[in-house]
């Protein structure tokens, strides 16, 4: 059965339809109007090998963080929803990501216990060059409405980077890479991995 989940969601300030398919080859197509984003998206969905496909439309002529958060959101209840009852994953992920000067590691625990330890400092010469078009800021923002709403423990360290750009996309395919791990299955594993029997 494949493991999949679409979400469709519409507020006063956003419209979001997106569907993801966790065991997929990473394919993609992902439109937010917002390039920078967007990117980053893609890098998640290739290097998680999800496919991922977003619609999203925004008030970005307000500024980018409605739409960053709602697809955080969107993205978080979607891979929810694919998990199921979580049964036979291996819950736990980490990744170590290098790009060119930065050098990202993310840790994750799909637990149903939504915390955020984000350990980032960006350069601030080279922050707001990219801050034209995109708010650095806004990737944690990203990272914490999705830790709420897929219920991930989320741990992120960027060890160092002078390039804001490198240092964010280095994040996003750690993220990916490291949820790629958590949600594979294990034959061995029977029900959940948890000695309470739940996540």
């Amino acid at each position: 059965m494949a493991r999949k989940g679409s979400i469709k969601r519409k507020t006063t300030e956003t419209d979001i339809k997106l569907d993801i398919l966790l065991d997929g080859s990473g394919l993609n197509k992902i439109d937010t109007g917002i390039p920078f984003f967007d990117h980053m998206l893609t890098l998640f969905s290739r290097h998680g090998l999800f496919d991922l496909k977003i619609k999203a439309k925004g008030d970005i002529e307000v500024d980018f963080h409605h739409t960053v958060e709602d697809v955080a959101l969107s993205l978080g209840e979607a891979i929810k929803k694919a998990l199921g009852d979580k049964a036979g994953i291996t819950r736990y992920g980490s990744a170590d990501v290098p790009m060119m000067d930065s050098l990202a590691t993310v840790y994750l625990d799909i637990s149903d216990r939504p915390y955020l330890m984000y350990k980032v400092k960006l350069a601030p010469s080279s922050a707001k060059a990219v801050k034209e078009i995109f708010d650095p800021a806004l990737a944690e923002e990203f990272m914490m409405a999705l830790s709420n709403a897929a219920g991930i423990d989320l741990h992120i360290h960027l060890h160092y980077g002078r390039n804001v750009h490198h240092s964010i996309e280095a994040i996003f395919k750690a993220l990916g890479r490291a949820l790629k791990v958590a949600v594979t299955k294990d034959s061995r594993i029977k029900g959940v991995m948890s000695t309470k029997g739940k996540l």
